[in-house]
């Protein structure tokens, strides 16, 4: 069982086990010992969101890095795909992102890409885990073999050129107003780079980042603020990116959201329609809707559903042949494009579609009519209280109310103390009787 790594990574509370400077110190050193081969130099490339906590982590992994004789290429802030994209393009042996991605600035959290881009599998966390508690001489190097440490200055430029490459070329978005939420994260400059280079009257937000307002009261946890802009600016949409960009919320030019649920629907629809769609359906995971599921019935395409995280998600589409995946919290993963989830690059095939159909974004981004469907996250400090016997009853007879008429997902988060109670079903009452009862039996459990 994993001690350190989540279900995206390392992630917790900043200064506090495990995102400390000493874990981070130790883990760099693991990770020159889980890399070094034979006697070559060999390179990490290591990028950032913007929270204040990001210097601390990445000062101590580059020292355990250079100590294991690693070289260190140091991007900054920018967009956690652009790490799987450099990685791969830099040939480096790993990219390591600094990130706690949607949560809030005091935590933070350490993502690890493979040299193919990918996330690394969780056999390579396991023995990285395994080497954090070897003795720090079993990585240390000789003098002359300490690692160089580089800025590397080219890093906006080639992603912003990747994430454009993705729009078709015979497009432009000239015209067309964009209001994009970069959540005073890890995308502040890129993304409005890439959409004024395309053509769009780009009106940016959330681009003033401070170390401490990450995700705050912005973002795509906090789409008021991008829906609120587009209705003042009569903007033609909006994109709301997450902390590290790798997701996106979308609202049309009446400032009704569009959930990643719906931007997979649109995509994979376009791409089955232009003959681009590998393997006849998209990969989700259990948090997805009945009506996505229900709309791709109809259209013939098949919806096969992972565990959640869009890392569970990528191991399904490459395993299974499919281009085409992501959650229904934003995170889209289009493998023709990306190694992992990209918000601006899911946004732009949007609004290709927009430019390609010549309508406005309230006619063509809302294929289906969601199931009611309701979330409940319960905080909670200590154990799960999963394990209890009192929220397994309460399970077991949410279930039972829920018969065949809706279905039931419950787990503990795998980056935050919570619990997500998630119901779905035709009957709203139900629905959301269900769903309350069983995050009060929770909450009483966790006291």
């Amino acid at each position: 069982m994993k001690q350190y790594f989540g279900t995206d990574g390392i992630r917790g509370r900043a200064n506090q086990p495990p995102m400390t400077p000493e874990v981070a110190l130790k883990l760099g050193r693991a990770i020159g010992s889980f890399v070094r081969q034979g006697e070559r130099r060999h390179m990490v490339v290591i990028g950032k969101d913007t929270r204040l906590s990001g210097y601390m982590i990445e000062h101590a992994m580059v020292g355990g890095l250079t100590a294991a004789g690693m070289d260190v290429r140091l991007i900054g802030p920018c967009p956690t795909p652009a790490i799987g994209l450099l990685t791969r393009s830099m040939r480096a042996d790993l990219g390591i992102m600094i990130t706690a991605s949607h949560n809030p600035y005091t935590d933070n959290g350490i993502k690890l890409f493979g040299p193919d881009g990918f996330k690394l599998a969780d056999d390579s966390e396991l023995e990285i885990e395994r080497l954090i508690e070897q003795d720090p001489d079993a990585s240390s190097v000789d003098g002359e073999k300490i690692g160089k440490l580089d800025h590397y200055k080219d890093a906006y430029g080639r992603y912003i050129e990747g994430a454009k490459a993705s729009f078709p070329r015979e497009l432009s978005l000239a015209g067309i107003k964009v209001v994009v939420d970069c959540a005073n994260g890890g995308g502040y400059k890129t993304a409005p780079i890439a959409l004024w280079e395309l053509g769009a009257d780009v009106h940016p937000i959330g681009v003033s980042p401070n170390g401490t307002n990450i995700n705050r009261e912005c973002g795509s946890t906090a789409p008021d603020a991008m829906i609120k802009s587009v209705r003042e600016l009569g903007a033609d949409i909006g994109i709301a990116l997450d902390g590290d960009a790798d997701r996106a919320i979308l609202c049309d030019e009446k400032g009704h959201l569009i959930d990643g649920d719906q931007i997979i629907a649109r995509i994979g629809k376009d791409q089955y329609d232009t003959g681009q769609l590998r393997g006849d359906g998209v990969v989700t995971t259990v948090m997805s809707n009945f009506g996505l599921e229900r709309y791709l019935t109809s259209e013939n395409l098949k919806l096969i559903r992972t565990q959640v995280g869009d890392r569970h998600v990528v191991e399904a589409m490459r395993s299974g042949g499919y281009n085409v995946g992501g959650e229904q919290s934003g995170h889209v993963v289009l493998l023709d494009h990306a190694t992992t989830g990209d918000g601006l690059i899911a946004a732009l095939q949007v609004l290709a579609s927009c430019v390609r159909a010549q309508k406005p974004a309230s006619e063509i981004c809302h294929l289906f009519e969601p199931a009611p469907q309701i979330l409940i996250n319960v905080r909670y400090q200590g154990a799960s209280p999963l394990e209890l016997e009192s929220v397994q009853k309460a399970q077991a007879d949410a279930e039972a109310r829920l018969g065949n008429q809706g279905r039931l997902v419950l787990r503990k988060s795998g980056t935050e103390p919570l619990i997500r109670v998630m119901t779905q079903g035709d009957d709203d009452q139900l629905v959301t009787s269900v769903a309350e009862d069983l995050a009060e039996a929770i909450r009483q459990a966790a006291r």
